[in-house]
């Protein structure tokens, strides 16, 4: 955490929450969130719109709210030393707005795996951070936003979520989910609850996608995630 944020962090009010105003880069952020969630296309599918759609509702209940933003200790995992280049990959994609927004908090990011046990090929090349939900650093309990990056030829294994409404837009890098299409720059995918997936990702360069969960509160705040085998 640098020190402006630390000092911010120690001599505000006890009495009084530091909100998204008090941090214009997470609520930056979260507007280029709402941006890939209101003028990316839905390809004709009334289920993604309305995906779509509640993102934005959920976002802009969460701005007007001005919320509550509880810093997290930055922690870096092994395949952050790939985020510079996703970002620089991102920075000249179709949604360089996020990556642009995404780099000025990098330093800053909860780096995390979200599983018990995560074989340890995996741990080299996957971690995710969340940037708003119940475990913040934007707190809430209506939606969970983030990011996932993986490194280079990265297979994450097939897995679901149950009870959670999933969708990722690809910021940088290309991928694949199921063995069932190539997913560049700008593009979404919806992830049903329960629906099993599997994402690979390309040979030589690294990939970042951003991401949205709804679900009910219980699940947002336990989501049991596990791997198969």
């Amino acid at each position: 955490m640098d020190t402006v944020l630390q000092e911010l962090a120690n001599d505000h009010d006890p009495n009084s929450a530091l909100r998204l105003t008090n941090f214009p880069d997470w609520l930056y952020l979260l507007r280029e969130f709402d941006y890939i969630y209101r003028y990316g296309s839905a390809g004709g599918s009334k289920l993604i719109r309305s995906h779509r759609r509640h993102v934005r509702q959920t976002l802009s209940r969460i701005i007007e709210a001005n919320a509550e933003v509880c810093l997290r200790q930055p922690t870096p995992k092994p395949v952050t030393a790939h985020l510079n280049r996703a970002l620089d990959l991102g920075d000249r994609g179709a949604v360089a707005g996020i990556s642009k927004a995404l780099r000025n908090l990098s330093g800053h990011l909860a780096w995390e795996y979200g599983y018990e046990k995560v074989p340890r090929s995996l741990t080299q090349k996957y971690a995710y951070c969340e940037i708003a939900g119940p475990r913040g650093p934007v707190m809430t309990n209506q939606i969970v936003l983030g990011f996932v990056l993986f490194a280079p030829k990265t297979t994450y294994p097939q897995h679901s979520h149950n009870d959670i409404e999933e969708s990722y837009i690809s910021v940088a890098g290309s991928w694949s989910e199921n063995d069932a299409a190539v997913h560049a720059p700008g593009s979404l995918i919806l992830n049903h609850p329960g629906h099993e997936h599997r994402i690979t990702t390309a040979d030589l360069e690294p990939c970042l996608l951003a991401y949205a969960w709804l679900g009910p509160e219980h699940k947002l705040h336990d989501p049991g995630m596990k791997l198969r085998r």
